[in-house]
């Protein structure tokens, strides 16, 4: 397709000719397009096809926060709406609600009002959140019911921090068969990196590294993506550099050395860190484990050398379909030992795996799970196994939810084991919780390397309230941590009644 440097260049020019920044000291300064922004400005209008029209018709655009793009976004959706040569052009800003959305449109009012030649071009309604051109072109917010309407004829989206989209319903709206009867209509999106791995953002994040890398060839598809890479260090300045284009002039240096020193004294604020900073895919919000602590960790644990001695044990059963965890904890020499059994339907194992990306049939195969028969997890099955680890350790306790594992408790106790109820609030849980960060922290835990329980950790997200209580949140957890609730029941029963173990008083929130 023809790159044409007269229609890129007058594309460019036109953001400073008749735009404004609106914004602290950059209010009433011209729009003049960083680098960054000049290639992307670029490649959208000046790209064509032998017909004239443009070749891309998506645009997706992932980088850190703070590095200007949402006046990116409010720039193109004016530039649509009053220099695309459009007649009633329809252009929409969308986002996961009405605010989020109104935070480009309310941009592109503001640099309106810093033009009184553009002002003259339109009519700004605020009530309805519309601006309407003389020609009868108009650009909106849509309502929270969009994804209820059809009918849109749409020349151009902005879609404003795709993440935060709750599903794929406003996506596909606005995005398939949206605009048939436009020429060359376009979707821009802009978004930070998100954390949740089965949402429309992430189906778009991999679509656009496939086509950046050439896997895909898809030339109405535009990607730029600015981020660390997932083996970076997030704390080396020279990673920072990549990921942020407007770093320097948006972003100052000492800001983000300020905030990666507290990432790094607060575990919680690493992954908020990473993500919005560094546009990282993580797995959760808030991370509740440093996994390079956690992997500092993993040093061997010899079932042999643990047979016959006390331990303290946590099961959680959570679903019938998903992930059975049942962790027994040891303490020697104030080292605590974890000894992991994990079991899921065997029936399902195979679409679980892709569904979910995790390889659930490896670690059947290398032994780390069993697969139970059926398509749910047979709890007579797990009632046996118990029994059998019975004969080679001394199970002194059992900590258990009693949401879904009442009845597999009962009979545990009808055999001789002493089960303790553990209900996931913060009043049982806090403690515990705490208490396996210091030991991660400290060095004290050993998990030898179990691959089941490492992806949980990494999953994991705790819920903090007012008063520092803590405990681990299943619902904010994006993925498995069954093996994590059970290890930290299991060791809130061991610090309970076993010998008491070296403290390490690190915990931040």
């Amino acid at each position: 397709m023809p790159y044409r440097k007269d229609l890129a260049q007058a594309a460019i020019e036109w953001f400073p000719r008749y735009l404004r920044h609106f914004q602290g000291h950059w209010e009433g300064v011209h729009f003049d397009l960083l680098p960054w922004e000049k290639e992307i400005i670029g490649k959208l209008f000046g790209t064509v096809k032998a017909d004239g029209t443009r070749q891309y018709r998506t645009v997706y655009v992932e980088i850190p926060k703070k590095n200007g793009k949402s006046p990116l976004a409010a720039g193109v959706a004016l530039k649509l709406l009053l220099a695309d040569h459009e007649p009633g052009a329809e252009i929409y800003s969308a986002a996961c609600d009405r605010d989020q959305a109104s935070i480009v449109f309310n941009g592109a009012r503001a640099m309106i009002q810093q033009n009184p030649k553009l002002g003259r071009k339109c009519k700004v309604l605020d009530s309805t959140r519309r601006i309407i051109h003389n020609n009868g072109s108009f650009y909106r917010v849509l309502s929270a019911d969009a994804p209820n309407k059809h009918g849109f004829n749409v020349h151009g989206v902005i879609f404003d921090e795709l993440h935060a989209q709750p599903n794929r319903q406003l996506w596909d709206v606005l995005t398939r068969g949206s605009g048939a009867a436009r020429r060359q209509p376009v979707v821009f999106a802009i978004t930070t990196a998100g954390y949740d791995r089965h949402s429309i953002c992430w189906e778009m994040h991999e679509y656009a590294c496939k086509v950046r890398d050439g896997i895909i060839d898809d030339p109405t598809f535009l990607a730029i993506l600015y981020g660390a890479d997932e083996q970076d260090d997030w704390t080396d300045e020279k990673v920072w550099v990549k990921a942020n284009p407007s770093l320097g002039v948006t972003i100052q240096l000492d800001e983000m050395r300020s905030e990666c020193r507290y990432a790094q004294e607060n575990p919680a604020a690493e992954n908020t860190f990473r993500r919005l900073r560094l546009n990282q895919w993580v797995k959760q919000e808030s991370r509740y484990i440093p996994m390079e602590r956690w992997r500092g960790c993993g040093g061997a644990v010899d079932a042999e050398s643990l047979r016959a001695k006390p331990c303290w044990a946590g099961l959680d059963l959570a679903s019938s379909i998903d992930v059975a965890a049942f962790v027994m904890a040891f303490n020697e020499d104030g080292i605590v030992k974890l000894l992991c059994r994990f079991w899921v339907p065997e029936e399902n194992i195979e679409a679980r795996s892709r569904r979910d990306r995790v390889p659930y049939d490896v670690w059947v195969r290398q032994g780390f799970i069993t697969a139970t028969p059926g398509n749910v997890i047979d709890y007579d099955y797990i009632e046996a196994e118990i029994e059998g680890l019975s004969s080679d350790y001394d199970i002194r306790e059992i900590g258990y939810d009693p949401w879904g594992a009442l009845q597999l408790a009962q009979h545990l106790e009808a055999k001789g084991f002493e089960m303790v109820e553990v209900r996931q609030g913060t009043k049982s849980m806090s403690e515990p919780t705490k208490e396996m960060l210091r030991l991660v922290l400290g060095g004290k835990l050993r998990h030898g390397d179990n691959p089941v329980l490492t992806w949980m950790a990494d999953n994991a997200v705790v819920t903090i309230d007012s008063a520092e209580n803590v405990k681990p949140d299943k619902k904010k957890s994006t993925e498995r941590i069954d093996g994590i609730v059970a290890a930290i029941m299991a060791l809130g029963r061991l610090t309970l009644h076993a010998a008491p173990m070296a403290k390490v008083e690190v915990w931040a929130v």
